[in-house]
Parts: structure tokens; sequence; C-alpha cells
């Protein structure tokens, strides 16, 4: 029988889910600005804390999303990890190479490499709550409480949701850094989510169904001959997310740094250019996710592939011209770029949903993890810097005699191989529309 996925559902997905996404668009984007800004202009830095993040996350998700069978409970999982998520983001905003070098007596450059490291551990750490809370916990609660009728629409709200994140952290918190700095930031989202975890004790309920099912020897099930001969659609979907992850991951972890940098666009410049360009895209993708559920989702990736590689290849263009003209056409290839992004997102969410094994959703969230977070930001952000180092582009002199001006920042070519990279998808659809023909 059809379930409704009624009120309670939804505030719990908007504000659990919206909450979630701003605490990664953070880290992915203003963890590596304030490194960039206030520690070093160190891209290779950068770089490491995508990686290792990224390698955290999936093996935390494995673990916490078996667990959440074990026990029974995504609730529990969901409410106490973004309780504790938020002091580790609060934390984060304390580091700084002046303190450091006040608790362990060194100076210098040994000073700020020990510096360097402790961001990369601390993003680290703060990964291990969030991936419990928001990718295992809270991922497999979407899938026990959803269904195919009506998931296509439920995921294009959630796969609007990073754009929406996207939008409050490139354009609020950027004023918000220059008001309060980089440590107030991080102290009131960090509260913020603290408090969202608190709220979801008493208002996030598990599906009646849910059951204790299985052992923590179950992190090896989605990894089982047996289950992938016998889910083939649900794990060709996992290769085209992540062929869709490595090319996000080649430019996204450098994407305001590129704006500030070689663009030379203001904190309120990119801001209005990224707030539009996802606005837009959001408003195309909420009356697309709708219309996926009436059509074959498969068919639909061609054209959002396409749509996505085209906007690519725009930015990539757009980067010579007066400071209007690239302006208008940045964000002109933005909102191309990201409509396609976010009905990809929307396309592929659904279609792994559609194809999860009803009673191992929280088993196969490590595995999802692997294809969507382990492989796209392991190899993503490599290539993505390999081109940024090889083109060398100096740091523009910002006045300081002593700026570091032999550092190199983002280069537009990481844009064209992110479209090339995205066009590889269009190798994978056809078999997995030939699976999902023969399965029906």
């Amino acid at each position: 029988m059809s379930r409704l996925f009624g009120k309670r559902h939804w505030l719990i997905l908007l504000l659990f889910g919206l909450v979630g996404q701003i605490a990664w668009s953070v880290e992915n984007m203003y963890f590596n600005l304030f490194v960039f800004e206030t520690i070093a202009p160190d891209l290779d830095t950068v770089t490491l804390m995508v990686q290792c993040s990224g390698v955290v996350a999936t093996l935390v998700t494995l673990v916490a999303g078996t667990l959440s069978d074990k026990l029974g409970n995504r609730r529990a999982l969901i409410s106490w990890g973004y309780l504790i998520w938020g002091v580790t983001v609060a934390f984060f905003g304390m580091i700084s190479t002046e303190r450091v070098a006040a608790m362990t007596g060194t100076v210098g450059a040994r000073a700020l490499g020990i510096t360097l490291g402790l961001v990369v551990v601390a993003d680290c750490v703060m990964t291990v709550f969030g991936s419990t809370a928001n990718d295992a916990a809270f991922n497999a609660w979407v899938t026990d409480n959803t269904e195919e009728a009506y998931r296509g629409k439920v995921e294009s709200v959630l796969s609007v949701l990073p754009l929406i994140a996207m939008l409050i952290v490139a354009g609020g918190f950027g004023m918000l850094v220059e008001g309060i700095g980089y440590r107030g930031l991080f102290l009131l989202l960090g509260v913020f989510i603290s408090l969202c975890g608190a709220v979801g004790i008493r208002l996030i309920k598990d599906r009646e169904t849910l059951v204790k099912s299985g052992t923590l020897l179950d992190m090896s099930f989605g990894f089982r001959p047996c289950v992938i001969r016998e889910n083939p659609a649900f794990y060709l979907t996992l290769c085209i997310i992540g062929v869709y992850g490595v090319a996000c991951q080649i430019f996204m972890p450098y994407l305001i740094i590129y704006m500030k940098t070689y663009l030379g666009f203001t904190t309120v410049e990119y801001s209005v250019v990224f707030g539009a360009a996802i606005v837009l895209g959001a408003i195309v993708n909420v009356f697309l996710g709708g219309v996926s559920d009436r059509m074959d989702k498969t068919g639909l990736l061609y054209a959002a592939t396409g749509v996505m590689a085209i906007g690519l290849f725009g930015m990539f263009l757009a980067k010579e011209g007066s400071k209007t003209l690239l302006l208008l056409l940045f964000g002109l290839a933005g909102f191309v770029m990201i409509t396609g992004y976010i009905l990809v997102s929307a396309l592929c969410g659904a279609l792994v949903r559609d194809y999860t094994p009803e009673a191992a959703a929280g088993k196969l969230q490590g595995v999802r993890m692997i294809f969507a977070v382990l492989i796209p930001m392991v190899v993503g952000p490599m290539i993505g810097n390999a081109i940024n180092r090889a083109a060398a582009i100096p740091l523009p002199d910002l006045g300081s005699a002593d700026t570091m001006t032999t550092q190199y920042i983002p280069a537009p070519a990481i844009f064209l191989v992110g479209a090339a990279v995205t066009l590889l998808m269009l190798v994978l659809i056809p078999f997995l529309r030939r699976v999902t023909r023969k399965e029906s």
C-alpha cells in the first residue's frame, strides 16, 4: 500500500537536509578559503583536506550505515550526530598559526606545518560525525520513508538543497566573514547545527516497519558478488554517480578561490553571480523533478549530462574581457552548469533509491559513499590540482611585500577538463538503460 510523505516528513527532510548541506558546503568551500586566506595560500593542503575527508566519510558511512540497520534506529544517530557535529565545526574556527605556535612552542615553518596538519585532522574529525548523522543515518531514513511513486519529487527537492546551501554559504556567509570573521562564523554555524540535533531528538521518528537487522559483518554486504549480480541497475547508477562526482570535484573545491583570484570578483560580485545562477537553476529543477516521475529517468540523464557539460565549457570560455562582461558570461554559464548539475544529481539520487533493496538501505550507504564521495573526492581534486600546478598561475600581489606570490591559483582549464569527464557519463547510460529494460 502506498504511504504518503507527510508534513512531518517534509519538515525533517528540509530542516536536516538543508542544515546538513550548509555544513558540508562550509567544509567544502569555506574551510578551504579559511586555510587559503588565514593560514597559507596552499592549494596542496586544500586538496589533501578534500581527499582525507572523502576517505573518512566513506569508511564512517560504511560502519554507521550498517550500525543503523543493526540497531534498527536512524533517529539517535541523526540527532546526536548533528549535536556533536556542530561542536566540531565551532572548534575549526579556533585554529590559527599563532595559537598553535603558542601552544607548541614552535615558530616559523614548523608552526605553520603543524597548523596545516591540524586543520586536516580537525576536518576529518568533523567528517566522522557529519557522515554518521547525514550520509549514513539521514540518507537511510529518507530511503525508509519514501516510495517510488513520489521519490523523484522528493529527490528533486533534496538535490536543490545543496545549491540553496551553496547560495547561503557563498553569498551570505561571505558577508558574515567580513563582519564577524571566520571564528565567529564557524561558532555561529556550529551552535545552529547542534540546536538542529537537539530538535531532532523530539522531532524525528523512524518508520514503524524498521526493525533490527544484520550485524556489523554486513559492512561487506554491498561488496558480495551475489549482491552485485542481483542488483546491476543499482551498481551501474553508482558508476554514473562516480563519474559525475569526479567531474564536480575537479573544479568545485577551487571555485570560490578561482572567482576571487583569477577573475578578480569581490565578495559581493561572486555572491550575486553564484546566487542568481543557483536560484534560476533551482527553479528550473523543481519543475523538472515532478516531470521526472512521469518520464524515463535514465533517458533524461542524456539531456542533463549535455547541459552540465555545456555549462562547464562556457565557464572555461568566460575568462577574458571587462569585469561587467565576465560577470554576465560566467553567471550565464554557471546557470547552465548548475541546471544540469542539479538534474543529474536528482535523477541519479532517485534511481539509486529506486534500485536499493528495501531491507538493505543502511548496509548499502557505505557502498554509495565509495562512488559518491570517496572516488570523486580523491580523484577529482587530484586532477584539478594537477591542472592548477601545471598552469602555475601566480597568486596576485595583494599589496604586501611579504605576499607569497610564488603560490599558484586555480586555472580556467579545470572547467574544460570537468566538462570532458562529465561527458564520460554518456558511455555508461546506455548500459543502465539496457539493464533496466531487462528488469522491467
